[in-house]
């Protein structure tokens, strides 16, 4: 594994922790706290946190970790037969499927139909509903695969 490919996959190995961390803490308390609260309220704080969480280092940090996985996972390709290529690849399809497209596809539409409701109305409380279930479903996908993407780049590093 040339220095490049090493450094590009450690990146990745830590973007996928740091984003797996973000979406554990999401699944596991985030959402069953805003869950708790009146449904004004907790559209409210979730309004607020997707608002807020574009124009953060997690944009960074997700998209950098999306990039490199597809370039990880052409190298892999072309390198398939040697050590580790097939836990690159593993751990580049896991990031950028399980993390980035699910996102993508199934938590951004979701998010979207949140900030088009007004916290305190009907509309809101009935969105709100379907959005806990089906949100935090998606989450726990995204959780589970960037876990899984951070295993396999570890393991690409220990096997080049």
């Amino acid at each position: 594994m040339g220095k490049l490919i090493a450094s590009l996959t450690f990146a990745s190995a830590l973007g996928s922790g740091l984003i797996a961390g973000i979406f554990f803490a999401f699944s596991t308390f985030v959402m069953a706290s805003l869950a708790r609260l009146p449904s004004e309220q907790g559209i409210a704080a979730m309004q607020s946190i997707n608002a807020t969480i574009l124009n953060t280092l997690f944009s960074f940090v997700f998209m950098g970790t999306a990039l490199a996985s597809v370039i990880l996972g052409i190298v892999s390709f072309f390198k398939l037969g040697t050590p580790g290529a097939l836990y690159l690849l593993a751990g580049s399809l896991l990031y950028f499927v399980g993390s980035f497209l699910v996102t993508v596809v199934f938590n951004v539409p979701l998010n979207d139909s949140l900030a088009a409701v007004a916290p305190a109305s009907a509309e809101g409380a009935n969105v709100w509903q379907h959005y806990l279930s089906s949100w935090v479903a998606w989450n726990h996908v995204r959780t589970i695969a960037s876990l899984a993407s951070l295993a396999c780049f570890i393991l690409a590093l220990r096997k080049w």
